[in-house]
């Protein structure tokens, strides 16, 4: 909705106040995302209007924002309502447009609201209104209540007698009070606060053993319950195998409405106590229980979302192995083992299928092709998926390699996703004649070679990184995930001329229709030389250029700027830097210690301040760097591939793949993760675990247990040797080249030219 200059001043008023940002920094915010600037580019590219805040910051701005925008919408729904029943006054006008909150002025409404047929609109129907304001105000000289409902008594509108007549008025005076305001405030309050969330075992589960064992007797307060137990709670609901009820504070709450309904002693006393007991238990226990349930199943779902949004950041950040040359294998074993082959921007190359389980004849032959696609494409890593027939694929390679004296990395990649990716438009329109196992082999390939680049081709809820995240808001769940996607996105920067339309798409400006329209200009046009060039793309505007370009980078382009985050616009600006430097554009770029030479004060103007100025000279330094961590592989130990293998007290190394409110996830390995509680996460009182790990960090654990049966194993990093790391990746080594030959392989010349030492 447009809002006029009083109701924007209050919008920025009250996300002043409830976020404590400065008036102008929320009020340009607003500004630049009212102009369809995005969070990444105001973040980046705006820091001199919003101040400097953060993406986080940003986004609250813009959350605030839209959730005032609807209330706002809706108040003046309300307002327009009451005020066309002739019911609107000024003391309740004045309290609709003060209220913050939607509960609030839903409550407020609630009196106003179209209802169906009640048991008060037949009383109002028989005329007894009139006794209860009576009964309200307590105020009858009557010598008894039934002597003051006597001339009320009415046959022909079905009212047989004094009884009948207050207990039609009582059910007015129950609708009044469980329509009022303050009292359902009251009662929420009371039971958000008191209330206890208890779970019982459905009667026909109860001999059954499931997953939901600890909750087949259990109570917790309700505002206190944690995520992941109020979303393990509902499920078991959902699954009917848990029956789930709310114990509130009934005496406090039914004194609370008595007070509020009963002024002193009256003849109506008995009467009204009666109305709150059933203006409580009929009228406001099932829907506020109703809503507070709702409520604490959207903060779980908040909390979990968070969880998830945190571990999907630390995936598509984790360390790229960069421009190397990569097999990737999809291990299986009836059904063999796919090979994929692709260079060091991730073309795909050749792929074969090999059975090293399945026979030995079958092993020789798998040998054979594993050494050959090694040395004709000049491999420099080598990247199995973690699922199925993983580690045994991991022991052949490194034995097959071994023998024939190549020195490669040989790198578990997790598979999760992979099948989804395999089979979605991404990939079919990728590689159309291709198997979806291959399709999958090559996707771990390059997923070790770029992780973000990979993975924003996966839906992010399938990757596998979070916690119920089928059962929590699914709408909510999607826009954290891309908002992350998003971000991580345009942190890192895109090759123009390399990325996927699936990853172009996630640049701020650009969405999946622009996003094609870049891959099928460059796929006609050839490469992109300067960013410019983009104006050249169908429907690809001003305005699009003005928010995608800082975020997409041009090796080797024409401008030399075009491969840094130095936005276009600023072009101009660094030139005259160059120029006062006596150097060309070419040479600032190359030789990072010019930069320091810049005095950047000399360069602040009304349009540019020092923080952008600070941005440029760090590009100068770095020109064209990848912000992610340098590269590690786990090293999982080779004598420990089953659950059975394990023995209490060994060290492991892993990689954290999950962390949940409860603990972290670590693969070790085994084709089973284990858990590290989060009371062994570190030597100190940890509140969230995402502040002792992440997701895609290599940790050391110690095995506490093991049980092969049921699949679970209990880590600890606290009681882990300290400070274990991986080591980096290993550099190449000499190839014994008649080792390889023996192996039935080609010549190892093409090999010698990509830089690997060979012993003649």
């Amino acid at each position: 909705m447009a809002y006029d200059q009083q109701q924007f001043s209050a919008v920025i008023r009250i996300i002043t106040e409830e976020t404590g940002i400065k008036t102008s920094q929320v009020a340009n915010t607003i500004s630049l995302l009212s102009e369809g600037a995005t969070v990444p580019f105001i973040a980046r590219y705006r820091k001199e209007q919003t101040g400097e805040l953060d993406e986080v910051q940003i986004r609250t701005i813009e959350d605030r924002l839209a959730y005032l925008t609807e209330l706002e919408s809706r108040r003046q729904a309300i307002l327009t309502s009451i005020s066309e029943q002739g019911k609107l006054t000024p003391e309740l006008q004045v309290r609709i447009e003060a209220t913050r909150q939607k509960t609030e002025l839903e409550d407020l409404y609630l009196p106003y609201k179209p209802k169906r047929r009640t048991k008060a609109t037949i009383a109002r129907e028989r005329g007894l209104e009139p006794l209860a304001d009576l009964m309200a105000v307590q105020g009858s000289t009557a010598a008894s209540a039934l002597e003051a409902a006597a001339p009320f008594v009415d046959p022909e509108k079905e009212v047989l007698s004094a009884e009948a007549a207050l207990e039609g008025a009582g059910h007015i005076l129950a609708e009044r009070l469980a329509d009022d305001a303050d009292a359902r405030a009251m009662v929420r309050r009371l039971t958000w606060e008191q209330g206890l969330m208890t779970t019982k075992v459905a009667a026909d589960k109860r001999e059954q053993v499931s997953k939901f064992e600890m909750y087949y007797d259990y109570q917790e307060a309700l505002k206190e319950i944690p995520s992941h137990r109020m979303l393990a709670m509902r499920r078991g609901e959902k699954e009917e195998v848990l029956r789930l009820s709310l114990q509130v504070p009934q005496a406090e709450i039914l004194a609370g409405l008595k007070k509020r309904l009963i002024k002193g002693e009256s003849i109506f006393r008995p009467w009204l106590e009666t109305v709150a007991e059933d203006a409580y238990k009929r009228l406001i226990a099932t829907s506020i229980e109703v809503e507070l349930r709702l409520q604490a199943k959207e903060l779980a779902d908040e909390a979990a979302i968070a969880v998830f949004a945190r571990n999907l950041k630390s995936l598509l950040l984790a360390p790229p192995a960069g421009g190397r040359r990569v097999l990737g294998i999809d291990p299986g074993l009836r059904t063999g083992s796919k090979l994929a082959a692709v260079d060091q921007t991730g073309r795909f190359l050749e792929h074969v299928t090999v059975y090293p389980h399945t026979g030995a004849g079958r092993v020789e032959q798998a040998r054979a092709e594993l050494l050959r696609l090694v040395t004709v494409y000049n491999i420099e890593m080598i990247a199995i998926g973690n699922g199925t027939a993983g580690r045994e694929m991991e022991q052949f390679a490194k034995e097959t390699l071994k023998a024939a004296e190549i020195h490669l990395p040989v790198v578990m990649v997790s598979e999760a996703g992979a099948s989804v990716y395999s089979a979605s438009e991404v990939a079919r329109e990728e590689f159309p004649e291709l198997d979806l196992t291959v399709r999958g082999a090559i996707s771990i390939a390059r997923r070790l070679q770029d992780p973000l680049a990979e993975l924003v081709k996966v839906d992010p809820k399938s990757i596998g990184v979070g916690q119920y995240q089928h059962d929590v808001n699914q709408a909510m769940l999607k826009k954290s995930l891309d908002e992350v996607v998003e971000s991580g996105v345009n942190y890192v920067g895109v090759d123009l001329n390399t990325a996927s339309w699936a990853l172009l798409a996630y640049v701020s400006g650009v969405g999946p229709s622009l996003g094609k329209a870049i891959a099928r200009h460059r796929d006609e046009n050839g490469p992109f030389r300067s960013r410019k060039g983009l104006m050249k793309v169908p429907r690809f505007g001003v305005k699009a250029f003005e928010q995608a370009a800082g975020f997409l980078r041009i090796r080797d382009a024409e401008h030399p700027l075009d491969n840094t985050a130095v936005h276009p616009e600023r072009y101009l600006l660094v030139e005259q830097m160059a120029q006062d430097l006596g150097v060309s554009m070419t040479e600032l770029t190359r030789n990072p210690s010019l930069a320091d030479k810049i005095d950047l004060k000399q360069y602040v103007s009304d349009g540019v301040g020092l923080p952008t100025l600070r941005d440029i000279l760090e590009e100068l330094k770095k020109p064209g760097r990848d912000p992610r961590q340098q590269f590690q592989a786990a090293d999982f130990r080779d004598d420990v591939r089953e659950i059975s293998d394990l023995r209490e007290g060994m060290i492991l190394q892993g990689v954290v793949t999950n962390v949940t409110a409860f603990g972290a996830f670590v693969d070790i390995g085994v084709h089973q993760d284990g858990l590290v509680h989060v009371s062994h996460l570190a030597n100190r009182f940890i509140k969230d675990p995402n502040d002792a790990v992440q997701v895609g960090q290599l940790v050391k654990v110690k095995v506490l247990s093991a049980d092969p049966q049921r699949k679970r194993i209990a880590l600890s990093i606290k009681e882990a040797e300290a400070g274990g790391r991986a080591q980096p990746v290993q550099q190449k080594k000499p190839v014994r080249q008649e080792a390889v030959r023996a192996a039935g392989v080609l010549d190892l010349s093409d090999m010698e030219k990509a830089g690997f030492r060979v012993r003649r």
